[in-house]
């Protein structure tokens, strides 16, 4: 709580109970104390907001918002009511209120430094840098350098006074300016002086610094003669490899030639043909094989790196340093024992011309036991595992397995999973948390039969590939790599119950949620797990709320201890994860899920719209701005270059995303201004229409229909291009199948229904005959369309046939786009009724004053629309009814299931029971659709 270390002012003496309550969690004694002393002293400030902390604490937001703006309109200036309101505003999140109370308080008492640092720190907190500039610059030069925090203040000082600097985080700062000022020469002058020497807390941040800046001067030679000393201290350090190759291919093309005299350049000697480049690899390599101890890895992938990049270039030099072949089987044999050697050599596997004869040649250096009676040949110990496993990556990565025939690939399937039980042995001793030797074997397996089931369309292939993974993560439960599949198959199939403890047994952390969040939130919706979907969006939302906080800290404590250099990250993770597409995607779905689950509900659509702070008018979405921090290779692939996923793939990707996400968020919009337009139900004649205002109100709701429109016609554009991704590359979005179930375009239909009807409203009962004949054929093509999307609902989610069992969870998708698209109707008929209502009471009035008599066919048109939506109701609902009869009489024992049985059942009883709860969940909400639409009249 706030400081409370003086106590001469009589004040902090009062208020000390209550912050010793609000400390201890005890908020409703808190509330009574501050009641208490309020009796007596009516003005203190302080006790007002430690009472709004306490009201916040339990709950009543809304008093306690109430009670802290009666306060900051007085604009307080004591230190006590100061931080007291901003750990209040924390707690509400909402910074932005901070800012203007100490811009109060700095006008009232201009010269606290106090208050000005205070203020300093919260535009920090809100990214308002320029007004971070003002607050420092605004006060004269004196006090603007007491500003400073105290490190940047004993920089300038002795950056000015002194000409010179001590502290390494003074150095750090100054080369920031200068690099920042693009001022690279005088930042190197900086790195390579005397106030480089202080730059020792990074291992080789000078040499690193000194790098960087000649790649930015293009200072080729400098850079070329420093890669070659950081590579003779250290002969494994990739990083300085690649800057050598760069430099040198940089200096060939600009044909350089050293100096006839004196030193090649700052830096020492420049290695700057491909001859001295050969010659200079051999010699790290000759060290390394000098060595009795194992060797480092560095010098022979260099060798291979060097080769990759003269063969790109057409040059004939790459012979002198041997056949890929060779170097590549020298590695193996040298490193193929550790699991690092299949991602190693797998970035250079196209520099292979025979794939069988290296991988042959590779396979008689690994020492196996005489083949037993399935005829698989096993590794004695985990070494020879390991190199076995390598052979085994590798193969995949060449395209061997994919080559292979379905009875082939059924053998390879039988192998593979034999040499992974056999392995299991091997790791009887391994901790719960720690993965079993063997357990890229079975994930190779389950490769297979992914690969087996795309091209034969037999789903035992996949029953067969989740009873393996369900077996495979029984022996080690903290594979990740086990669990993203699980959850991709699953997801796939239609069940998302076990994805949710799936994903939660990964434990994501931090960024985490932003980067394989998607794996959760792309299906949760879409199954018809409602209560769960919007659990795994709060997942999601609940990290991107609270990086707002967050990050402003980090910021503040950064500037507090003098880490300048961490700043401009802190400020760019922030804005990378504010402009997320998946924070925008479940911020809209999570919105959508709300209204779906309880507007017209359990409470009114208009309220739960303001509840929201829904403004549909506004589009706060960063389109054009948009960050795709989507990880889409979480999941391990071995598969070849040509089957991985491309950047082609991963911008269509993008493109489909963000049409999706404007598609849910225009919808979400327009469900908005239904809202927005809605009226009481009080009667009025339709004469008065202009002078209430409601001439305007479809000026917001046609834009939006239109932006619609175009969106779903650029949909269907990009659907006609067949865009396919990698099985374990990212997911398609649901545009496809909202597109062909014809959901979209019905709740198009619904929406241009409320535009008519809201025309009828503003417009003269005797000029509406054009306008009600549009909504009577609204109403009826409506009950058409509905009835089409029904009808794609209709079929079995699961059945038995000839032993097999087979799944249809698009029916589960087209069944959860019907749902929806009711719901979107259900919130247009209220909205025709509240417009009908006072319209039908303004006839009974003409016919009382035996006014000329208007027809309105619209009336009966409603009448006969709700009772066609009660009747589809109780169809769907019969629907599922029977589909939930059928599920739950399901027998799953008869099935003939060759290999891990109990395994494939569990899976299938955890598909059977996701399917049951998803139609439970969808069957309920229909109920409550339909029991409120029984009381739907005008």
């Amino acid at each position: 709580m706030a400081a409370r270390g003086h106590v001469q002012d009589p004040n902090d003496r009062r208020l000390r109970p209550i912050y010793d309550y609000l400390d201890n969690g005890n908020n409703k004694m808190a509330i009574q104390q501050a009641d208490k002393l309020l009796k007596k002293h009516k003005d203190l400030h302080c006790a007002k907001v430690l009472k709004a902390i306490g009201l916040q604490r339990t709950g009543k937001q809304d008093e306690a918002f109430a009670l802290a703006q009666e306060v900051a309109t007085l604009e307080p200036t004591d230190d006590n009511s100061l931080q007291a309101l901003t750990i209040l505003y924390r707690e509400m999140h909402r910074p932005e209120l901070v800012t203007k109370l100490y811009e109060a308080a700095v006008r009232k008492v201009p010269s606290s430094e106090e208050y000005h640092s205070h203020l300093f720190m919260a535009y920090a907190r809100v990214g308002e840098y320029k007004k971070m500039q003002q607050a420092i610059s605004a006060q004269d030069k004196k006090l603007s350098q007491t500003m400073f925090l105290p490190l940047a203040e004993r920089m300038v000082e002795k950056m000015v006074k002194e000409e010179k600097i001590e502290a390494e985080a003074e150095v750090q700062l100054y080369y920031m300016i200068l690099e920042r000022l693009g001022k690279y020469v005088e930042a190197l002058e900086v790195v390579r002086g005397q106030l480089g020497e202080k730059l020792t807390s990074e291992l080789q941040s000078r040499e690193n610094k000194c790098m960087s800046l000649y790649k930015q001067l293009e200072r080729w030679p400098e850079c070329n003669a420093l890669s070659c000393k950081l590579l003779l201290k250290n002969p494994d350090d990739w990083q300085f490899y690649m800057s050598y190759f760069d430099s040198l291919f940089h200096l060939i093309d600009q044909g350089w030639e050293p100096p006839s005299e004196g030193e090649h350049c700052s830096e020492g000697e420049v290695r700057s043909s491909v001859a001295q480049a050969i010659a200079f690899v051999e010699e790290r390599l000759a060290v390394e094989e000098a060595k009795e101890t194992r060797p480092l890895r560095g010098p022979f992938l260099a060798r291979l790196e060097l080769i990759r990049r003269l063969r790109a270039r057409g040059c004939p030099e790459e012979q002198e340093l041997g056949e890929p072949l060779e170097l590549m089987f020298q590695y193996f044999i040298k490193f193929g024992d550790k699991p690092c050697c299949i991602s190693d050599l797998k970035i250079y596997l196209d520099l292979l011309t025979t794939d069988h004869h290296f991988i042959n040649r590779l396979m008689e250096t690994v020492p196996l036991s005489e083949p037993q009676d399935d005829g698989v040949a096993l590794p004695g110990d985990t070494r020879a595992l390991q190199r076995h496993l390598c052979v085994a990556q590798l193969s995949r990565a060449l395209g061997l397995h994919h080559a292979l025939d379905t009875t082939g690939k059924l053998d390879l399937i039988r192998q593979l999973k034999s040499h992974y039980r056999h392995g299991l042995q091997f790791g009887k001793s391994c901790l719960k948390t720690e993965l079993q030797f063997s357990d890229m074997y079975c994930l190779l397996a389950s490769h297979v039969y992914i690969d087996l089931w795309a091209e034969t369309g037999d789903e035992t292939m996949l029953w067969q590939c989740l009873g393996l993974l369900e077996e495979g993560l029984s022996h080690s439960s903290s594979n990740a790599q086990f669990k993203l599949l699980l959850i991709l198959l699953f997801c796939r199939m239609g069940a998302f119950e076990p994805v949710v403890d799936l994903y939660s047994s990964l434990d994501a952390k931090h960024v985490q949620h932003d980067t394989i969040g998607f794996l959760l939130t792309r299906y949760a919706e879409s199954l018809g797990q409602f209560a769960a979907a919007s659990q795994s969006c709060n997942f999601s939302l609940r990290f991107f709320h609270s990086n707002q906080k967050d990050t402003s800290e980090y910021i503040i404590q950064a500037y507090k201890y003098g880490a300048f250099e961490k700043i401009p990250e802190f400020i760019a993770f922030r804005s990378r994860l504010n402009r997320s597409l998946h924070f925008a995607q479940v911020r809209t779905e999570r919105m959508l899920l709300d209204l779906f689950l309880e507007a017209d509900l359990s409470s009114s659509l208009e309220d739960n719209v303001k509840s929201m702070g829904l403004c549909p008018e506004e589009d706060d979405i960063p389109w054009t701005d948009m960050r795709d921090n989507r990880d889409l290779t979480v999941l391990t692939s071995w598969d070849p270059a040509d089957r991985q996923l491309s950047e082609e793939q991963r911008s269509f990707s993008l493109q489909e995303e963000l049409l999706w996400l404007k598609v849910r968020f225009l919808t979400l919009r327009l469900v908005g201004t239904l809202a927005v337009l809605s009226h009481p139900p009080t009667p009025r004649n339709a004469e008065k229409a202009a002078e209430n205002g409601v001439v305007a109100k479809p000026d917001i709701l046609r834009p939006l229909l239109d932006q619609l429109n175009t969106t779903l016609q650029n949909g269907a554009q990009f659907l006609e291009r067949g865009v396919q991704y990698p099985f374990l590359g990212p997911s398609p979005t649901r545009l496809a199948h909202a597109l062909a179930s014809g959901s979209c375009h019905c709740q198009v239909l619904a929406f241009q229904l409320a535009a008519y009807v809201q025309e009828l409203d503003a417009a003269a009962l005797e000029e509406t005959t054009e306008v009600q004949t549009q909504i009577s054929n609204s109403f009826k093509s409506l009950l058409i369309q509905l009835k089409e999307i029904l009808n794609k609902c209709k079929g079995d989610l699961l059945e038995v046939k000839e032993g097999q069992c087979k799944t249809q969870p698009t029916l589960l998708e087209n069944l959860v786009f019907f749902v929806e698209t009711v719901c979107v109707v259900h919130w247009v008929s209220c909205f025709c009724a509240g417009v009908l209502r006072p319209l039908k009471a303004s006839l009974q009035k003409r016919k009382k004053k035996k006014k000329e008599p208007i027809s309105m066919v619209v009336f009966s048109g409603f009448q006969e629309f709700t009772a066609g939506l009660q009747s589809l109701f109780s169809e769907v609902l019969d629907h599922i009814k029977g589909q939930e009869t059928s599920l739950t009489a399901l027998k799953l024992g008869e099935l003939t299931l060759e290999e891990e049985e109990a395994f494939v059942k569990l899976a299938m009883d955890k598909l059977r029971s996701s399917y049951l709860r998803s139609l439970q969940e969808l069957g309920d909400l229909l109920k409550k659709r339909a029991d409120v639409l029984k009381s739907l009249k005008i």
